[in-house]
């Protein structure tokens, strides 16, 4: 079976927010991320994922409900573990949470969740989600320790952070290329679900393919990108081919 395709549609909220943040009331208000989600499902996704920030910079809570409610495949909540997000994921219910690490610094998410040093504070919210009926995923670094760390915590899937392989070239990017491999072979050994993503593209993607036991990746801006030029439903289904060759 072909790697899944889950498309982040956070930068279309960005889009919008750049023009209606002080404005939210216009009958003007668009782009809809909403009806992103839709033509990506169009375009083959198997879900769709969007970032719900303290700051609410893109995605704000109205959009997570209204995918929650619209969507036909599945919701992918990315979030920092902050009381106030914990509650809107319990209320929303998507089927997948990912927790991130977040830095209102930070343009978008820039490295692993360090879930060796904060394994303790993880694990209320990783319960909580578990007994609503969530599937858990923890977005970190191709590091064994934190792919043991994710096994003693008993979440059933990690999503592999990719960015410093899509950031390297030459040598460097077969180094971090191989950290992948391993740290994908380590979660798979411990019975947990491969999925990856970040700065992923059309260009970089197909050495992320030859992973062990790759079920996922995420992929947002690339694809929002190209979708400025051919539309979403097409971007995602050019994505969608990639995967499968």
């Amino acid at each position: 079976m072909s790697v899944q395709l889950g498309v982040n549609i956070d930068h279309v909220a960005t889009v919008r927010q750049a023009r209606y943040e002080r404005n939210s009331g216009s009958i003007n208000v668009e782009p809809d991320p909403l009806d992103a989600a839709l033509a990506a499902e169009r375009g083959g996704a198997v879900g769709i994922t969007a970032h719900l920030r303290q700051d609410r910079r893109h995605i704000i809570d109205d959009d997570i409900f209204r995918l929650k409610d619209a969507i036909s495949t599945k919701l992918n909540l990315e979030m920092g573990n902050t009381p106030e997000i914990v509650e809107i994921a319990l209320r929303v219910l998507p089927a997948d949470v990912c927790l991130v690490p977040e830095s209102r610094e930070e343009v978008t998410t820039e490295g692993g969740l360090d879930c060796v040093t904060f394994g303790a504070s993880l694990e209320p919210t990783i319960t909580a989600m578990r007994e609503a009926g969530i599937r858990v995923s923890l977005f970190i670094d191709p590091e064994p320790n934190q792919i043991e760390a994710a096994r003693s915590l008993g979440v059933p899937v990690v999503e592999l952070h990719t960015g410093a392989y899509a950031e390297a070239t030459g040598p460097a990017r077969e180094r971090e290329l191989a950290r992948l491999y391993e740290a994908a072979c380590l979660a798979s050994e411990a019975g947990i679900q491969v999925n990856a993503g970040h700065g992923l593209n059309y260009t970089n993607i197909a050495p992320i393919l030859t992973l062990p036991k790759l079920v996922e990746l995420n992929i947002g801006h690339s694809i929002v990108s190209r979708a400025v030029f051919v539309g979403i439903e097409q971007a995602t289904r050019e994505m969608v081919a990639l995967l499968r060759s």
